[in-house]
């Protein structure tokens, strides 16, 4: 059975920690997709939250000291209770405040996996990438190095996603090349992104084929989205980029998917 399958089989809570922007727009995903959202930020409840949870997914786009807090709170308790973590480091590098953040937030919890753009996974790993804002992340310099030095050093699976998307673990790489550009005209696409592998890393079994899985299904159904709304604009690609998360089949993505092993 696909991953994809077993998410809409087991509809899995994910609870988020996320920003303001993206908030609505992800729950609506996660709810296209099949799993069950909990967007809950609040001291007294987010350690709860995160043990009852099939995943849990931290997002800095809007940073603050209570929500930092939440984060190491719902993290701490994830980790104590074998609940996966994903990590949205967004806009890491941008400013010292979010750099500082994401090594905190790396430092004190332990992620079952990080998803960025190129220049905040090089924030990570103390590499020099140029970082114009929270989108930034196009540029020259070994992507898929990079990605296994972070994967190394943080000991989980680590995504930069671009072009061309990467996925190491420490053991095998992978290279997706599913989506489209007009997802870079959507906020909160990236983050929704971030969502979705929580749901798929939360079906149990390899983590590292589930987080592939979650990456070629979220770019099919971009391109999808795509195909039906060409002309359109950002806007009704947005609205069928939900329903393909939706509809999309199984049989759709094994068709369409293009994952090659690097190693």
């Amino acid at each position: 059975m696909s991953y994809l399958s077993k998410v809409r089989e087991q509809n899995p809570l994910i609870h988020n920690i996320t920003n303001i922007v993206v908030a609505n727009f992800s729950a609506n995903g996660l709810l296209a997709l099949g799993a069950s959202p909990f967007m809950a930020d609040s001291h007294e409840e987010v350690a709860d939250v995160a043990q009852m949870a099939a995943a849990v997914v931290l997002n800095i786009g809007t940073l603050n000291e209570y929500v930092i807090e939440s984060m190491l709170l719902a993290g701490r308790s994830a980790n104590r209770h074998g609940v996966p973590v994903v990590l949205d480091p967004v806009g890491a590098g941008a400013t010292a405040y979010r750099t500082e953040v994401t090594a905190r937030l790396t430092g004190e919890i332990k992620l079952t996996a990080l998803r960025g753009n190129a220049a905040e996974v090089a924030n990570v790993v103390g590499r020099t990438w140029t970082s114009k804002g929270v989108d930034a992340g196009e540029g020259d310099g070994d992507v898929i190095g990079m990605a296994e030095e972070a994967a190394a050093k943080l000991g989980s699976i680590v995504i930069i996603t671009g072009r061309d998307d990467v996925i190491a673990d420490g053991n095998s790489t992978y290279i997706v090349s599913n989506g489209h550009p007009i997802l870079t005209k959507v906020t909160g696409t990236g983050c929704l992104l971030s969502a979705v592998v929580g749901a798929f890393l939360a079906s149990g079994r390899s983590q590292i084929e589930a987080a592939v899985e979650a990456i070629s299904f979220y770019g099919v159904a971009a391109e999808l989205a795509y195909e039906r709304t060409e002309g359109q604009g950002p806007g009704s690609f947005q609205t069928e980029l939900l329903n393909q998360l939706a509809v999309l089949t199984p049989e759709q993505l094994q068709s369409r998917s293009r994952i090659v092993r690097h190693r």
